[in-house]
């Protein structure tokens, strides 16, 4: 599977740096900026709450005024739809907790860690590529935005300018060199 990311040059828009657009995109419980990941979780939990509290249990008891329950489609769906929206409520919370719990200070300074922008050389294809280093709600790859739990991630961080790094995706071994490298502590400063 190829993925496309965008040129290097194409990350400044609206006189705002990429580094500077991906920090306010990734402070979660930093002072810089916006909180749009976060926001969003917290608006899929309040609907999925209000789900669960509101309109499964009024589904439920419609369902039940229609009899024998072993054998009730409606009844045995929206039990089903129920132990769906508890599970995505309890792995959607665990992941609001992860987030709150980011600790800025520990992101390196000078390898590349969640919140980077880094500009590699594609080895095969010699091609300069500029990704964003972001969770993976934010993850967007035809964008350049790359979750930090996705191969390519994976293999990025922690590293420095001069790297160069191999690693396994669907098509085979993709190698890259780090030409450059913004911080999430670059970016903020």
């Amino acid at each position: 599977m190829e993925h496309k990311a965008i040129p290097s040059a194409q990350f400044i828009s609206a006189g705002m740096s990429a580094a500077c657009y991906s920090i306010r995109r990734l402070a979660y419980n930093c002072p810089v900026g916006a909180n749009d990941a976060k926001k969003k979780l917290q608006d899929e939990v309040a609907a999925l709450e209000y789900e669960l509290r509101n309109e499964l249990p009024r589904e439920i008891l419609k369902a039940r005024l229609h009899g024998d329950l072993s054998e009730n489609a409606e009844y045995h769906a929206a039990k089903d739809r129920q132990g769906f929206v508890n599970a995505r409520l309890n792995q959607l919370k665990h992941r609001l907790a992860e987030m709150s719990m980011v600790d800025f200070s520990k992101i390196p300074h000078d390898k590349v860690g969640l919140g980077s922008t880094v500009v590699v050389m594609d080895i095969q294809k010699e091609e300069e590529v500029t990704y964003f280093l972001v969770t993976s709600e934010e993850a967007d790859v035809p964008a350049g935005r790359i979750s930090t739990s996705s191969p390519i991630g994976r293999a990025l961080l922690g590293k420095e300018v001069g790297d160069e790094v191999r690693f396994t995706i669907p098509g085979g071994v993709k190698q890259l060199e780090i030409l450059r490298l913004t911080t999430i502590h670059e970016a903020a400063s």
